[in-house]
């Protein structure tokens, strides 16, 4: 086993790993959002649509999503995806879901007097938003949503049932070749320094938001 040629594949589909990663947190999070506040509307043409997607997405497993996109497109739709953007789509389908259930749970946990409050003091809808409602949604949100990203990390190793070349497909390909755990081992210690970084930004948003209750 050359531990040279080993180690370069596996940055490289790292940066494949890297790419799924950030592109889905780039697209599901502002998608999230909008998929969270359509969950809220008081208008059931908008509400039922949404409340139906967000459980076909946290309903069925991301595997299955990945597959259906893949594969169901073309005959469906007549749209045939590459597999790298095939991941990206499911993912940011699949994870705008979870991150709007959290959204709407940060929203709606926060007291309806303090908007009361704020329009008592003669705070517009937008100071109102920006000032007071959406740092204490944040620190809320922390947390969970800190669960979902190191998820997510994880997750990525999922788009190998599709073909795509990322972290764990070199990491098999290299264990059945080479008949060694230790692409396994490589593998690991990759996703722990990618969580790690994770967990860290994480823990320095929860400080910085620390300062609301």
């Amino acid at each position: 086993m050359s531990y040279t040629i080993l180690l370069s594949q596996m940055l490289q589909a790292t940066l494949t790993t890297l790419q799924i990663f950030f592109i889905t947190l780039i697209l599901a999070l502002p998608l999230g959002m909008l998929v969270a506040l359509g969950r809220m509307a008081k208008i059931k043409i908008i509400r039922i649509p949404v409340q139906i997607y967000i459980l076909i997405m946290r309903g069925t497993p991301l595997m299955l999503q990945l597959l259906f996109i893949f594969y169901a497109f073309k005959p469906i739709f007549g749209i045939q995806l590459e597999r790298l953007p095939a991941a990206e789509t499911a993912f940011v389908l699949n994870y705008a879901a979870y991150f709007a259930e959290i959204f709407r749970g940060g929203i709606a946990g926060i007291p309806r007097g303090q908007r009361e409050a704020a329009k008592v003091l003669g705070f517009s809808k937008q100071q109102t938003f920006f000032h007071i409602l959406l740092p204490q949604v944040i620190k809320s949100i922390l947390p969970p949503m800190g669960n979902e990203v190191i998820t997510l990390v994880k997750d990525t190793s999922l788009a190998e049932v599709i073909g795509v070349v990322e972290l764990l497909k070199v990491t098999s390909d290299w264990v059945s070749s080479a008949v060694s755990m230790v692409p396994f081992a490589v593998a690991g210690v990759f996703y722990l320094i990618m969580n790690a970084v994770v967990t860290q930004c994480f823990s320095v948003a929860e400080k910085h938001y620390s300062y609301y209750c």
